[in-house]
């Protein structure tokens, strides 16, 4: 039976084989389109797209059908291998058997200008298919349809250029008086007669006619469209074809190149709409088109009934100005709505799951940065910080260990292991426990301070303690002070290191090896704390319940003072059981409440907003990632972030986390 790899394809009723394969049935091969040669035994067939088809060592009884490039492979016709000499056993609709070659060749065929063909046998060459020359045909601009409610709107309207190619050509040495075409009329390619081949007398030199092949489909029309979301472009041509038309694509820096061997096509050349040109090409072998994006990126699909072939080209035109997201191009297991200027991005627990990702301590990154650093697909920025060194103000619990205290008094989120989100007010504090009893740390930081016990999660690159200080290093689980010194040292990155003044806090251990076990006392019970992996703080808590529950004197926020003011507000909440990034174009924390209680959402926080506001949503409108805010905003120490969900890991639970009151 046929060998599994040595697989048959169709295209436009012409049985074809992979040049890579024919080794199999003993032929050899140069799989190159430009140059490509077939030999088996004395038979030999080689195609150039100038040349076509020619037989060395014997006659071809009729033309052959011309190679074609699919899917990055060359294929050549049924016919050709049979014209060679090789045996096919059977050839139904479901079994192509070949007889077993008397050897499989191991090399390729060196190029053909490097053979010298015998002279005793003239090539047999096959008739062309002559283009009589075209009228320039006129470009009609056709209204576009109404987009989807959910997009954003486009600054300039979508509008569709169609460009309609004549059909195939007539007989050589006809030229038919161009005609234009009634409205409505399909256009149908003109018969073209076979041109018999010139008769060969022995010792008299044979000038090869040119190619002759029959056209696999004709370029009937070419539409173009073209719409701006902000500042990108999305310019969509579409190319229809009378058949199936193979394709190749190259691509250069100005642009992109499909090669349509066996195709033909009006030549000519358009401004389009964007101010891109189109051109057509027609050429011995068929045609090409070239577009010229000036830098955009193209993507190629086909489409069928009838055959198309579609390039899609995004180009960001003012870089000063953040990328929308596509709402018709979202990641899975994300859902995007909007109502009036409340923007909500939901996401699948069983498929994604949040987490909190900070940037190296005294450092900001932009929020794309920290979605792409851990493979996420979405991410908000997360909470309070001081501008000037990069440092949160108010809790950042990463993996179980608090690397920055908490404020105490403002709302927080957190996440377990599995993805849950719960709400609240905790206010968490290090503990270590020993024979000396138990002692609270008082400030989670890398200055030491002689009234304080202090806390600090090593990065290995910050320093602490200092001369008069006494620093432990604790390994998170070991039950015991991993290493014990006087001076500055630089913890490892994931150690907990705690200083203090041994005269403040003698009771302490002094050396490595000394029973220590340290606990994080979340002081709280409004949500199961002790069970959070992650958590943030930022505040205010803006809905419980469904319903609002802004209360700023309570988490102490100055509503007379700047982070009060109307602006672009972001939030972390639950829509059902579905976590959402929420954000609101402009207004004040009151405003965004009330939106989001009256979209349904059962509880959210609101986290550091104006300035710092960023939602981003990963694919977007030709690869280059979407943004829910129309301005760019700083960079910030931490985000929340979406990333897929791991299998080993359990789904998490279906409700989200009570909130005290």
């Amino acid at each position: 039976m046929q060998p599994s790899s040595l697989d048959s394809r169709s295209i436009g009723g012409v049985e074809l084989l992979p040049v890579w394969a024919l080794p199999r049935l003993g032929v050899s091969v140069r799989n190159e389109l430009s140059d490509l040669r077939l030999v088996l035994n004395d038979r030999e067939l080689r195609f150039t797209p100038v040349t076509g088809w020619r037989a060395l060592g014997f006659t071809l009884p009729r033309p052959l059908p011309l190679p074609q490039v699919l899917e990055g492979s060359l294929l050549v016709p049924l016919e050709a291998v049979r014209a060679l000499g090789v045996t096919v056993l059977a050839d139904t609709p479901n079994l192509l058997d070949f007889a077993a070659p008397a050897r499989v060749p191991a090399t390729t065929l060196p190029p053909s200008s490097a053979v010298t063909p015998p002279a005793t046998t003239p090539p047999a060459v096959t008739p062309p298919v002559a283009t009589p020359p075209v009228a320039t045909v006129p470009v009609a601009t056709v209204p576009p349809s109404s987009a989807p409610a959910t997009t954003p709107p486009a600054t300039t309207p979508p509008a569709t250029t169609t460009i309609v190619s004549p059909p195939a050509s007539p007989a050589p040495g006809v030229t038919p008086a161009p005609v234009p075409a009634p409205a409505g009329t399909e256009l149908q390619p003109l018969p073209t007669p076979a041109q018999p081949a010139a008769p060969l007398l022995p010792g008299v030199p044979v000038t090869p006619p040119p190619l002759s092949t029959r056209a696999l489909a004709n370029l009937d029309t070419v539409r173009v469209s073209r719409s701006m979301y902000r500042t990108v472009e999305v310019q969509r041509v579409v190319l229809e074809f009378s058949d199936v038309a193979p394709y190749s694509v190259g691509r250069g820096g100005s642009g992109l190149t499909l090669t349509l061997p066996g195709v033909t096509a009006q030549a000519q050349t358009q401004a389009l709409p964007s101010g891109d040109t189109l051109a057509i090409r027609a050429n011995p072998s068929g045609s090409a088109v070239q577009l010229d994006t000036a830098g955009g990126r193209s993507s190629v699909f086909t489409l069928d009934e009838p055959y198309r072939i579609v390039v899609d080209t995004v180009t960001y035109t003012d870089s000063s100005v953040p990328p929308p997201v596509n709402p018709a191009a979202l990641p899975d297991g994300v859902t995007y709505t909007r109502r009036a200027g409340l923007h909500l991005l939901e996401f699948d627990p069983n498929r994604l799951t949040p987490r909190v990702v900070s940037a190296p301590l005294g450092r900001a990154s932009g929020v794309a940065d920290l979605v792409r650093a851990v493979g996420g697909v979405a991410g908000v920025n997360g909470g309070y910080f001081d501008p000037a060194s990069n440092l949160p103000v108010d809790l950042v619990t990463l993996g179980g260990m608090m690397t920055s205290g908490s404020l105490e008094k403002r709302g927080a989120v957190g996440f377990t292991a599995q993805g849950q989100a719960m709400f609240g007010y905790p206010r968490p504090r290090y503990v270590l426990n020993g024979v000396f009893g138990s002692v609270t740390v008082n400030a989670v930081r890398a200055r030491p301070d002689a009234a304080l016990l202090t806390a600090f999660v090593g990065d290995g690159r910050t320093a602490v303690g200092g001369p008069t200080f006494t620093t432990l290093q604790v390994a998170l689980g070991t039950g015991s002070v991993t290493r014990a010194g006087v001076g500055a040292v630089v913890p490892a990155a994931g150690v907990l290191a705690f200083t203090f003044d041994p005269l403040r806090f003698p009771q302490l251990p002094r050396a490595a090896a000394e029973p220590l076990t340290v606990t994080l006392n979340w002081q709280a019970s409004d949500a199961p704390w002790d069970t959070a992996v992650d958590a943030l703080g930022a505040g205010p808590l803006l809905v419980a319940g469904g319903r609002v529950v802004l209360d700023p004197a309570r988490e102490g926020f100055n509503t007379a003072a700047s982070i009060w003011r109307p602006t672009r507000q972001v939030g972390f909440g639950m829509h059902g059981t579905r976590p959402v990034i929420a954000f609101l174009e402009h207004g004040s924390p009151e405003a965004f409440a009330s939106a989001l209680a009256a979209a349904g959402v059962q509880v959210a926080m609101r986290l550091d907003s104006g300035s710092s506001a960023t939602a981003y949503l990963a694919g977007g409108y030709g690869e280059l990632g979407g943004y829910l805010n129309t301005v760019w905003s700083r960079p910030v120490p931490n985000a929340i972030v979406f990333v897929p969900r791991d299998p080993a890991v359990g789904a998490a639970p279906a409700t989200a986390g009570p909130v005290g009151r």
